[in-house]
């Protein structure tokens, strides 16, 4: 039966594989980021925990789209377990460097899957990761520039009050 479910898709095992990984990458992402959004909350710091509340969100969103993806073009989408979620971090600042990490993280295991699609001709899948890549490109951006507002206003006397205030203006435009 299993193969006979194979032959009525076109996407690979090895894709399968290489999203359903991805599925669990998206997933792990919207966890830390609520993680994160608690952190911000506990610690005063309202906008950045708002910041992280929409970034979760839209780690699950992009997670339910590589989900359906799947299912779509007849393979088999796995809810993933998530495990090991942090819910301290260092400082204000160890959050924002940790987010810019993971956007990093994200945008490196969405090439390497583009790269495997190229190789194995899956131009169906490439097409639909190159969405996720133009993603990546706004989520580096706003990273950066929210962990470079530590170094711009500085940390001292209001300076984390200053930067909370700034994270909610942070945006990118094409």
């Amino acid at each position: 039966m299993k193969d006979l479910l194979r032959l009525k898709t076109s996407l690979t095992e090895e894709v399968e594989g290489l999203l359903n990984e991805q599925i669990k990458m998206e997933a792990r992402s919207s966890a830390v980021y609520l993680a994160m959004a608690s952190w911000c909350e506990r610690h005063g710091f309202d906008n950045s925990a708002n910041f992280f509340y929409r970034q979760s969100d839209e780690e699950r969103g992009h997670m339910l789209k590589i989900f359906k993806y799947i299912n779509d073009v007849g393979g088999a989408a796995v809810s993933p377990e998530i495990l090991n979620i942090p819910s301290e971090f260092d400082s204000f600042r160890g959050v924002f460097e940790e987010a810019l990490q993971q956007e990093i993280a994200v945008t490196q295991s969405l090439n390497r899957i583009a790269g495997k699609c190229q190789k194995l001709l899956d131009f169906t899948t490439f097409n639909f990761l190159a969405w996720f890549l133009n993603e990546q490109v706004e989520e580096e951006y706003i990273a950066r520039r929210c962990l470079e507002l530590f170094e711009v206003i500085g940390e001292e006397g209001v300076g984390q009050y200053m930067i909370d205030e700034q994270i909610v203006k942070v945006t990118y435009e094409v």
